[in-house]
C-alpha cells in the first residue's frame, strides 16, 4: 500500500465497503456522540468521515488532536446505513472504522475557524492566506480559475491563436497608471519597468508576422486597490491578431466569452450577441460607459425641455430623466430611500414625480412644471399611469454619475431587474482625447496606441475633442472586462496622435523607439484586446471583490501580509544596486 493513501478523501463509495483504505488528510471537524467519535478528514479532493470507538488506539490519537493536524488513517469502509446517509457528500453513504493513526503535521492553535464562514477580519485572512484557502469557498474560487484558464488556453488554441511569452523586464512606457521599477545591477542608476501591460511587445508580434497571438500575461501596475481592481498585479488574456478591423476583434472574443460564461456560470444565461453601444449614448442611456443591462431601465436627456426655465433647479444645467413603471404601489418610503441613495453617490437630493391615473403629475416638485413640460415629458418617456419619474441636474458627468447608479438601484428596488444572467456589451468609438478639468491640457482618454477614425486627416483638421478612436471595452453586468483597439500603426499618424496630446517628436522617438523603428520597415493592420482574468473568474464565482478570486493577494495598501513584502534592503544590496533611500519627511 502507499505510503500516504490508497484512495482520497472524495474518492469512497458504497462500492468499497469491506475495503481496507489508508487516507491522508487534514482533521477538518470532529464530533463526539454517545462516546463515538466521529471525525471528518479532507483533502483537495473531499470529506470523508472517520469513526474511531472508545478504548481503541485510534480513540485515544484522534480525541487528542487538534483541528488541521495532518493525519494518516488506516481502516475499513464500511457503510453508514440508510438513516445516517449525508446525501450532500459524494462520499455520505460510507465511512471507514479507523485502526492506526499517524500524526503528519502537527497544528498550532488556529487564529479563526476554516470549517465555518464566520466573520473574520479580511487583513486576519490575508495574514494567514495559507489557511483561508483550505475553506470550502476560497478552494473552490481558485480551483475556478484554474479551470478558466486552461479552458481559456485551449479554446484560443481552437481558434487559431498561438501562445507566446513577452518580458517581464521592459522599459518604462506611459500607459496610464505607475510602472513598478527594478534596479538594474549591470547598469547602475538605471530601471528595468515591470509591464503594466505586454502593449508593444504583441504589436511587435504582429510586425514579426504572427498573426494571431495570446497569452495570460501578468501585468504590473502601481495602483490603488478597487473591489474590482487589485493592487500590484493582475493577469490577463492578452490577443493581438493581423490585417483585422474592429469586427474581426470581436468574433473570436464575442465566441470566447459566451462558451466560457455557459461552461462555467452556474447555469445563468448569457446573452448573444453582444450589442454595440457607442460611449456618448453609453453615457446618455445609462450614466456610464460600463453599464449594467440587467436593470432594465434607461435614462433619457431632458436637458432642452427645461432650456430657459424659471425652474432653478433646472435651469442652465443638464438634466437627466428616468422613468420607472409599475411604482403605484410603492410607498413614499421607496422614494424617501431611493433619494437617500442618490445623496450617498453625491448627488444633493433626487426630484421626483408620479404619473397618476388621469395622467396628471404629483410629488415634490409637480408644481414647478408646466404644461408644455409635462407635454413633452409624458411624449420623451412615454408615461403612463403608475410611472414615477427621477430626474438628476448639474454637470454632464456627475449627473451621468449619480444618476447611472440611481437607475440601477431603482431597477433593484422596483423589480425591473434580471437576476441569474450575464449581459454583455461592446462599448465602441470612444473619444481618442479628453481635455484636463485643472490644466486645460489635451491627453489621451484611452489607449495611446489606438488608431484614430479618419486617420491622419481627421488628427490634423478635427478639434481634437471630436475625434473618435477605434477603441472598445468589453462589459459583463457593469464590470468591464477589457479595453482594446485597432492599433495605430503609421509612424506619422503615431507622431502626429502623440503630439496633439503634448509630445514631442524628440520624446516619441526616444520613449518608442523600437516599436516607430519596426513600423518603418513594413506594419500590418492589427488590433486586440486583454480580457481580465481576475474580473472573469471574479463573475463567474458571483464575488463581491476580486481578491477572492486570487491566491495570494496584497491588501489595499499593496502589501503582502503573510510574507512580509515590501521589505527594505540593508546597506549592502543597496551599495550593490547603487541605490541610496530617501525617506519621506514626517508631515
Amino acid at each position: 500500500m502507499h505510503r500516504y493513501r490508497s484512495h482520497t478523501c472524495g474518492e469512497l463509495r458504497a462500492s468499497d465497503v469491506g475495503t481496507d483504505v489508508r487516507l491522508s488528510g487534514w482533521l477538518h471537524n470532529r464530533r463526539d456522540l454517545g462516546g463515538i467519535l466521529f471525525i471528518d478528514l479532507r483533502d483537495h479532493y473531499g470529506i470523508t468521515q472517520l469513526v474511531a470507538r472508545p478504548g481503541t488506539e485510534a480513540y485515544e490519537a484522534l480525541d487528542k488532536l487538534s483541528k488541521e493536524t495532518v493525519v494518516r488513517v488506516d481502516g475499513k469502509v464500511v457503510s453508514r446505513g440508510a438513516d445516517n446517509v449525508n446525501a450532500e457528500l459524494p462520499t455520505g453513504e460510507v465511512e471507514v472504522e479507523v485502526g492506526t493513526v499517524e500524526v503528519l503535521g502537527a497544528a498550532a492553535p488556529l487564529p479563526f475557524t476554516i470549517n465555518a464562514e464566520d466573520g473574520v477580519n479580511e487583513e486576519r485572512r490575508l495574514e494567514y492566506r495559507f489557511l483561508d484557502l483550505r475553506r470550502e469557498r476560497m478552494h473552490r474560487n481558485i480551483l475556478l480559475r484554474t479551470s478558466v484558464i486552461s479552458a481559456i488556453r485551449q479554446k484560443m488554441t481552437a481558434l487559431g491563436f498561438n501562445e507566446m511569452a513577452t518580458p517581464i523586464l521592459s522599459a518604462t512606457s506611459p500607459e496610464g497608471a505607475r510602472d513598478f521599477v527594478v534596479p538594474s545591477r549591470l547598469n547602475p542608476g538605471k530601471f528595468y519597468a515591470l509591464p503594466q501591460a505586454p502593449q508593444q511587445f504583441k504589436q511587435l508580434l504582429m510586425v514579426s508576422g504572427f498573426d494571431r497571438y495570446f497569452q495570460i500575461a501578468p501585468c504590473f501596475r502601481d495602483e490603488d486597490a478597487r473591489a474590482d481592481r487589485s493592487p500590484g498585479e493582475f493577469y490577463q488574456l492578452d490577443v493581438e491578431m493581423s490585417f483585422v478591423e474592429q469586427e474581426d476583434v470581436f468574433q473570436p472574443i464575442e465566441k470566447l466569452m459566451t462558451e466560457l460564461f455557459e461552461e462555467f456560470g452556474g447555469g445563468r444565461h448569457v446573452t448573444s450577441p453582444f450589442p454595440r453601444i457607442p460611449f456618448r449614448e453609453a453615457m446618455l442611456k445609462y450614466g456610464s460607459d460600463k453599464p449594467d443591462l440587467r436593470a432594465q431601465l434607461e435614462l433619457v436627456d431632458i436637458t432642452d425641455v427645461f432650456e430657459g426655465s424659471e425652474f432653478k433647479a433646472f435651469a442652465g444645467k443638464h438634466v437627466r430623466a428616468l422613468a420607472v413603471p409599475d411604482v403605484s404601489a410603492q410607498p413614499r418610503k421607496f422614494f424617501d430611500q431611493l433619494g437617500d441613495y442618490a445623496v450617498s453617490q453625491g448627488a444633493k437630493g433626487l426630484a421626483w414625480v408620479r404619473v397618476g391615473e388621469d395622467g396628471s403629475l404629483t410629488g415634490p416638485i409637480a408644481k414647478f412644471l408646466t404644461e408644455a413640460n409635462v407635454a413633452e415629458l409624458t411624449k420623451r418617456l412615454s408615461l403612463a399611469p403608475g410611472h414615477a419619474v427621477f430626474f438628476g441636474a448639474g454637470e454632464f458627468d456627475e449627473v451621468s454619475k449619480i444618476m447611472g447608479a440611481v437607475r440601477v438601484e431603482a431597477a433593484k428596488r422596483a423589480g425591473h431587474f434580471e437576476e441569474n444572467v450575464f449581459r454583455f456589451c461592446w462599448i465602441v468609438d470612444f473619444p481618442m482625447y479628453e481635455k484636463d478639468e485643472e490644466t486645460g491640457a489635451i491627453d489621451f482618454s484611452h489607449n495611446p496606441f489606438s488608431m484614430p477614425q479618419g486617420g491622419l486627416e481627421a488628427l490634423e483638421t478635427q478639434d481634437p475633442l471630436d475625434i473618435l478612436g477605434w477603441q472598445y471595452d468589453i462589459v459583463c453586468n457593469g464590470v468591464e472586462l477589457s479595453s482594446g483597439a485597432i492599433r495605430n500603426h503609421e509612424p506619422e499618424i503615431m507622431l502626429k496622435a502623440f503630439e496633439i496630446a503634448g509630445y514631442d517628436r524628440e520624446t516619441v522617438e526616444e520613449k518608442f523607439a523600437g516599436m516607430l523603428r519596426a513600423f518603418r520597415f513594413g506594419a500590418p493592420p492589427h488590433g486586440g484586446i486583454a480580457p481580465g482574468v481576475d474580473r472573469i473568474v471574479m463573475l463567474l464565482a458571483d464575488e463581491p471583490n476580486i481578491r477572492e478570486t486570487i491566491a495570494f493577494p496584497l491588501n489595499g495598501n499593496a502589501q503582502d501580509l503573510m510574507m512580509g513584502a515590501p521589505t527594505e534592503l540593508d546597506e549592502a544590496r543597496l551599495r550593490e544596486l547603487s541605490l541610496s533611500v530617501r525617506k519621506p519627511q514626517p508631515k
